[in-house]
């Protein structure tokens, strides 16, 4: 198995699919089985995603919209906003096949009936793939999962991020080899003919504060221990977070270092948070979150300083290589589009860590509204403000 990289921040979509055809040639691929395409909102996905299906149509084509652009191994590309980055696999011995979804109105099922037709596309119906690739739009990931595990069971690993646009107004999209959507999921499965590992965390530690959900309807937390929520949220970060009056507030940003984190289980004893953004404190004191929550569920107040958002790619990344024990060909690195906008300043700091764990490996990061990995012993799971790195044996 082989695996390249390539990026371009070429304006039109017919030019950056053209510039990264010319550098697979120069790197001696001509027919990749396996293209994960993600740029950044700034780009045209439908005609990204028909350039691209002219262009390799033979390859089981995945593509997803990413906060500001991409990173790979050349550098990152996050300055024009439309940057695109493309992870090949050349693989005489595994399997792929990718297809997409709308989301509709039951998303698990869309989910159900898009990993079925990525089966069918691979040629290996019925059978469990070794990685399962997701991009989906941000609102409704759970479902997505549940579907998934429906079709391929629940410790098949799924990893993957939620598309994102570059200014978190909805302009994000996916696309599969037979069309694009701007509310819809694309699923590929890989059967590789080398060993995969992937590491899913956070760069966020308890801050001391916990409680107990005892209202939620959807994604809007309404109360923590009978108490309007974000009357709770706004004491448990000393203010930083602010309450609203009669309209509701934007408080993503502040939130971006202080979730809200479930222990969902404990690995070699020490708890496995996964985290909850809130976005908005609403008027009737509940806030709107990127993830579901349920009633009973124990949350705790998260917090991340920027050393800890800067430094946990490379981490994580090192952490992947080393599971895997053996030499690895490739990576596909998740990194919040959350945390990207917190630290943006300091991004060439994220890209230095994981250049120093990958090496010379080809490797794409994608920025993402939403997280999706498997937790040390777990199944997979949605997050929001996670990292993930998956590697790819030689």
């Amino acid at each position: 198995m082989r695996v390249v990289t390539a990026q371009t921040s070429a304006v039109s979509a017919l030019d950056a699919i053209e510039e990264i055809a010319q550098e697979f040639r120069q790197s001696g691929v001509e027919n990749p089985r396996f293209l994960a395409i993600h740029f950044g909102g700034g780009m045209d996905a439908a005609q990204l995603q028909a350039a691209a299906a002219r262009r390799f149509p033979a390859a089981a084509l995945h593509g997803g919209s990413s906060c500001l652009g991409i990173m790979t191994q050349q550098g990152v590309g996050i300055s024009t906003g439309n940057t695109v980055g493309v992870f090949a696999i050349e693989d005489a011995d595994g399997s792929y096949g990718t297809a997409s979804a709308a989301l509709g109105d039951d998303a698990r099922q869309a989910a159900r009936a898009a990993v079925v037709a990525a089966l069918e596309a691979a040629g290996r119906t019925g059978e469990i793939p070794d990685l399962v690739w997701l991009s989906v739009a941000p609102g409704r990931e759970e479902q997505v999962l549940d579907g998934l595990r429906d079709v391929v069971g629940q410790q098949t690993l799924i990893v993957g991020g939620s598309a994102a646009d570059n200014d978190v107004s909805g302009k994000w999209a996916v696309f599969g080899p037979l069309g694009c959507h701007s509310d819809g999921l694309v699923v590929s499965v890989l059967f590789t003919a080398a060993p995969v590992t992937s590491v899913y965390q956070s760069s966020y530690t308890p801050a001391g504060p916990s409680g107990q959900v005892t209202r939620v309807e959807g994604r809007t937390l309404i109360e923590i221990d009978g108490r309007p929520a974000s009357e709770v949220y706004h004491e448990w970060t000393g203010g930083v977070i602010p309450q609203p009056d009669q309209v509701p507030v934007s408080i993503l940003a502040q939130a971006t270092r202080w979730p809200l984190g479930r222990v969902t289980r404990h690995f070699a004893g020490i708890p496995f948070h996964v985290l909850a953004h809130p976005a908005q404190a609403l008027p009737c004191g509940g806030l709107e979150l990127f993830a579901d929550l349920k009633q009973g569920d124990t949350l705790w107040q998260m917090w991340g300083s920027d050393d800890n958002l800067v430094a946990r790619a490379g981490r994580v990344a090192q952490q992947a290589r080393s599971d895997s024990g053996q030499t690895i060909s490739g990576a596909l690195v998740i990194y919040c589009g959350g945390c990207l906008m917190a630290v943006r300043d300091r991004i060439e700091e994220v890209h230095a860590g994981l250049m120093a764990s990958l090496d010379t490996v080809p490797w794409i990061g994608i920025f993402t509204f939403g997280e999706q990995g498997a937790p040390p012993g777990g199944q997979s799971e949605h997050g929001n403000l996670m990292i993930s790195c998956t590697v790819f044996s030689a």
